[in-house]
Parts: structure tokens; sequence; C-alpha cells
């Protein structure tokens, strides 16, 4: 029996955007704090490429550490096994932006997605990318059927004014010899990434091929392979909400990355993506709606993996 999706998701907004909206957007990020933190929307996006939306799920918002999953992938596929000797899949148990497990890991971020993580990804494709920033720009608009995506410069720079715990991360990692290019050309291509604007609707049709094999559901061209693509949703699972990455899978029950937008993506395999963007974060710094609005999807439609 094919699960009604359109009424669950239906439902499940009601019900939340009746709640509470607790938390604060992220004012660190200079560009961040004047969003409008009563957005909210969802959109899920089915293998069979049916599409179902509901409240702001089409307008744009940054994505923020989400794109870490999209990096991830790029280098994993062009660089295979050899992607790990530079870094682990552990979780970390420390906020997404700590220093404190470098020293005593010798310069190797315990996983792609906290901070460190992803600074090393970035590194490792602009060594091997002839135009990181342009290939890294047309993957994206590919897995997304999207011209439009594109890097917001106001954002890129309003990061890079206030990154410096981000700056000090890549200089450690540096003077460990796991950074290869110079750090301000690293930072300049991390920032940038994480600038990227997307709505939830495009967000969910991206992440598909993680939920179809590695493979895209519309030309059904190979992203990655299999083993693969189970690999980057397992990291997800255990490692997609910094310290907070056990209670998203005791609450949810699905692969997930979150950022600093206030977007969650989840993927449940041989079935569907969802993306939920609501900007008011937790103390961990994750959306409080999306964390809410996912568990009673899960819920309702019974799609845990578990």
């Amino acid at each position: 029996m094919m699960t009604d999706f359109e009424s669950i998701i239906q439902s499940v907004y009601e019900s939340v955007k009746n709640g509470d909206n607790k938390g604060e957007v992220a004012s660190y990020i200079p560009e961040l704090k004047d969003v409008n933190p009563e957005h909210f929307g969802a959109c899920l996006s089915t293998i069979d490429n049916r599409v179902f939306g509901v409240g702001d799920f089409q307008k744009t918002f940054s994505i923020q550490s989400i794109v870490k999953v999209f990096s991830l992938c790029m280098a994993y596929r062009i660089s295979g096994q050899k992607l790990w000797k530079r870094l682990g899949v552990e979780p970390s148990g420390n906020p997404f932006n700590s220093l404190v497990q470098l020293e005593a890991d010798n310069g190797i971020p315990r996983n792609p997605f906290v901070n460190a993580g992803a600074i090393v990804i970035c590194d490792i494709l602009l060594s091997v990318l002839p135009d990181a920033h342009k290939d890294f720009l047309t993957f994206m608009r590919d897995i997304s059927d999207d011209d439009s995506v594109n890097y917001s410069e106001r954002i890129a720079s309003s990061e890079k004014s206030a990154g410096y715990r981000n700056v000090a991360l890549c200089n450690f990692i540096k003077s460990f010899g796991n950074i290869h290019n110079e750090p301000e050309e690293v930072l300049d291509f991390y920032f940038r990434i994480c600038s990227i604007e997307m709505t939830c609707e495009g967000l969910s049709k991206a992440m598909l091929f993680l939920a179809n094999g590695g493979r895209k559901t519309t030309d059904k061209r190979a992203i990655m392979n299999p083993s693969q693509a189970k690999r980057i949703n397992a990291i997800m699972q255990s490692c997609g909400h910094y310290d907070e990455s056990g209670e998203f899978t005791y609450r949810v029950g699905l692969p997930g990355k979150s950022g600093v937008g206030g977007g969650i993506a989840a993927v449940h395999p041989q079935d569907f993506s969802i993306l939920v963007w609501s900007p008011r974060l937790n103390a961990r710094g994750n959306s409080h709606r999306g964390m809410k609005f996912l568990e009673e999807f899960t819920t309702a439609s019974q799609c845990s993996i578990f």
C-alpha cells in the first residue's frame, strides 16, 4: 500500500506550526541574523519522482553545512578509499567547530561533517579539480537539475568576516600537514560552498541519489556506486547532527544532515528524501521545528529505518 505522504506532511506541518518555535537564529553569521524566524517549510521527494511540499518549501535559504554531504560525495567518488587516510568516520561528541580533538588525533578530523573535516574535504577538492569553485557548482546544479543554484557572495563574505574559529581550525590542521593548499584558499572555498542558497524542494531532489543507491532518479546516471552511497548514509546517521546525532537517531531514525541556516535533510533509502527548514536553532545548532517535524513525520508514516 502506498504511503499517503501528502496528508501526513500536511498534518505534521500544521501540528508543529501550531506548537512552540523555540531557539535563536544563527546570529554569529551576520547575514543570517536577520532571517525571518517564522519561516517554515518542508518537502519530500520520492525515488519515483513524486514531490510533496508544504509551507515555505519553495523559498530559498542558506543551506550551510548540509552542503558538506555533497562535497563529501564529490571527494569520495574522485578519491575512493584513500579519502579516509585524511579524516575519520566517528562521531565527535563535541561541538561542530571544536578544536579539542584535533591535537589528540594529530590533525585528522573525527568525521567529514564537523567543520574541521569539511575543511579537509575542501582542500582535497582544490587539489584534484581543475577549477574547484566552478566544478563544485556544476555538480550541485547537475544533481538538483537546477541551473539557478549559485553561491551567495554576500553570505560567503559575511561568514568570512566572522570565521575566526574556522581560520584557527584550518591553520591548526595545516600545522599537522593535513592541509596541502594555502589556508586562505581553502577557507575561501569552504565559505563559498556553505553560502549556497536553495529551496526545500531543490535540496530534497538533490539528496535523492542517496536514497536511490547512488543514482539520479531523473536520468538514472550513477553519481556514485551503491557501496559509497551506503557509507555516506551511514556517516549521516552517526555524525550528521554534530553532538546531537545520537538524539536525532533516537527521535527521527533516518540518516540526515543539518545546517545552521535552519535546514535539515534526511533520507529513507530506497524510498525518499525529505527537507525541512525553520531558522530557529536549539542549543546544539539544529533546527528546533525541523527536529520536531521529522520526529512526528517518521512516527506518523512509520518510515524510520529501524
